[in-house]
């Protein structure tokens, strides 16, 4: 009587993968999504570096 339980599980599960597998076939793949703007964004950061880097420098300088 604990093979047929046994085969039960088996099938149940086997059956269970078969329903996850036929669910996922029939769902469109995900869209990528929008790409970031890699060069503005490095050209801004860029920009904010180098105005740091003078400010600091000019920073320390005295006056008269």
């Amino acid at each position: 009587m604990t093979d047929k339980t046994e085969l039960n599980e088996v099938t149940a599960a086997a059956k269970d993968m078969k329903r996850v597998a036929d669910a996922a076939a029939d769902t469109k793949q995900p869209s990528k999504g929008q790409a970031w703007p890699l060069v503005p964004i490095g050209i801004g950061i860029g920009s904010a570096a180098l105005a740091a880097a003078l400010l600091y420098a000019n920073s320390g300088r005295k006056k008269g």
